[in-house]
């Protein structure tokens, strides 16, 4: 299987990002006919499956991949698609609220650092630490000074967990207005999905615009070589879906992981 060249959605640290000029739709590069699609993204699935088994028996590395983006954006469903194939031994997904009286009574990052992967483990983090960053910021929580502050405090808790021995990953789900108006409306008419909906759905799309420049901000900020930020394009599920699952395989390829000898000598092993 041929690779695929994911630089083009990668973030450049401290350079400025115009999410209006990136393309919420399927990349052209990626396969259109739906069975192509799929062979694809099976073949992924299967990669994915070995290596995380490799980062789970190895435990020299950790990995984490962190989603954020507006919603209807497909966090949950990034999370049950792109690992639906892989065991469950070694891998955790932990999802973020708004912060609990205790948790706001330490500084942003005490309730994440307690979440971040042990090595030998892969964890996804929906929503995350960021939302400290974007959330705060549009609805006037934080100034300007407070948020500027908070950049380097994430730059320096990532360079940490990246110095541990810790891989950190950074997914914008980039979704159209367009496309989260038909996501957000086929909640409301089906009664298996309406639980997802909360008031702040409706009430952060009516600052679009301000979620947009905060994201650009965000991501151009904080995008760095040790936890860089891609924006994937996210109105296409099944693509989105693949993007992801080749960002991991690419990544943890790059770990050149071996899996480790057994502790005892198999020569000495003698079955009945």
């Amino acid at each position: 299987m041929e690779k695929i060249d994911l630089s083009p959605w990668r973030v450049e640290h401290k350079t400025g990002l115009h999410l209006e000029e990136i393309d919420t739709r399927a990349p052209r590069i990626f396969p259109a006919e739906e069975d192509a699609l799929a062979h694809q993204t099976k073949k992924l699935s299967d990669k994915l499956n070995k290596l995380q088994a490799t980062l789970h028996a190895s435990r020299s590395r950790a990995l984490l991949l962190v989603l954020q983006g507006m919603d209807t954006a497909g966090k949950d469903g990034t999370i049950r698609h792109v690992f639906s194939h892989v065991s469950p031994l070694g891998v955790r997904a932990v999802a973020f609220g708004a912060p609990t009286e205790e948790e706001l009574g330490h500084d942003f990052l005490w309730r994440v650092h307690d979440k971040v992967p042990v090595l030998g483990e892969l964890t996804i983090f929906n929503r995350s630490h960021y939302e400290d960053v974007l959330v705060t910021r549009v609805r006037g929580l934080i100034d300007k000074d407070i948020c500027e502050k908070r950049y380097r405090h994430i730059e320096h808790f990532e360079s940490l967990l990246h110095d541990c021995g810790t891989v950190v990953l950074k997914c914008y789900l980039h979704i159209s207005k367009h496309e989260q108006k038909k996501r957000l409306q086929a909640r409301l008419d089906d009664p298996h999905k309406q639980w997802k909906l909360q008031p702040s759905d409706f009430a952060d799309r009516k600052h679009w615009p301000q979620f947009m420049k905060a994201y650009e901000e965000v991501l151009a900020a904080t995008s760095t070589a040790h936890a860089p930020w891609y924006v994937v394009p996210t109105d296409s599920k099944p693509h989105r879906d693949l993007f992801i699952a080749a960002l991991l395989v690419q990544t943890l390829e790059k770990l050149d992981m071996k899996m480790p000898r057994p502790s005892f000598s198999l020569s000495d092993v003698r079955l009945d």
